[in-house]
């Protein structure tokens, strides 16, 4: 059922229309879908999409933005539908790096967590190293999740890890990353120095449940997932991607605003 969803949920996306969006989540809810499957299997690879999309040069900046923000609003509809959940003693701090998309990433993640009992504090991006050090040294969270962060942000993200470890703030508090670059480069959430990587929402949930506090010092070396898609190259090779232009249209817009 999703995936008809989902496709009829991309023209009007990509083409900007946002009250046909609108529409047809609240549609589904209205049937009874559920709000958390909604977001996995529908506003979730739409988010992809978007992304993939973008960095193939299929769409350019302007349908990418427009496209990233109803996507966000309509994962902000959908929050107050997810069920209440009773407390499990467990807290995540949730960080990301700026764009709209990793935001909005990073947004369902917390809230899909929130709706399962995790305590849940999400920062967004664009928050200083040393201020995010301080939240873990008050907080003292269980997880510091760490979400869709760019190529060029890969180096920062390694000395935060770095950082954390060194200054032993909390010391069995598991540092996990999804999304972004960490997608496309296997082995790269290893060279950062991360504890766990989780592909896509529905593993955040699966990963979060089954990790155990860490030992300091010692490296995991299991518990996470193989990969569905494999893509050869390391953390150089990932880093160096190419920036795509700004100027191509997808066939797609054109053929939505034809309809």
């Amino acid at each position: 059922m999703s995936e008809p969803l989902l496709l009829r949920y991309m023209q009007p996306l990509l083409a900007g229309r946002r009250a046909d969006c609108f529409g047809l989540i609240r549609s589904a809810v209205s049937r009874g879908q559920d709000a958390r499957k909604l977001i996995s299997d529908v506003v979730w690879p739409a988010m992809t999409q978007i992304d993939r999309l973008y960095r193939d040069d299929v769409i350019n900046c302007v349908v990418r933005n427009m496209a990233a923000r109803i996507n966000r609003a309509v994962a902000d509809q959908l929050q107050p539908h997810l069920p209440p959940a009773t407390p499990i003693g467990k807290r995540v701090l949730i960080t990301c790096a700026e764009s709209e998309n990793e935001e909005a990433g990073a947004q369902m993640i917390a809230d899909l967590l929130e709706s399962t009992g995790w305590e849940v504090y999400f920062v967004g991006g664009g928050v200083p190293h040393d201020e995010i050090i301080a939240a873990v040294g008050q907080l003292r969270p269980d997880v510091l999740l760490i979400f869709g962060t760019t190529p060029q942000d890969v180096p920062a993200s390694r000395r935060l890890v770095e950082w954390l470890r060194e200054v032993n703030t909390c010391p069995t508090m598991n540092i996990v990353v999804s999304g972004g670059v960490f997608n496309r480069a296997d082995g790269l959430w290893r060279e950062v120095g991360a504890d766990a990587f989780c592909e896509d929402s529905d593993d955040v949930l699966e990963t979060l449940a089954m990790l155990t506090p860490r030992t300091p010092g010692i490296k995991r070396t299991g518990g996470v997932k193989k990969r569905h898609r494999k893509r050869q190259g390391t953390a150089e090779t990932a880093a160096a991607e190419p920036t795509p232009s700004q100027g191509a249209a997808i066939p797609a817009l054109a053929a939505a605003r034809a309809d």
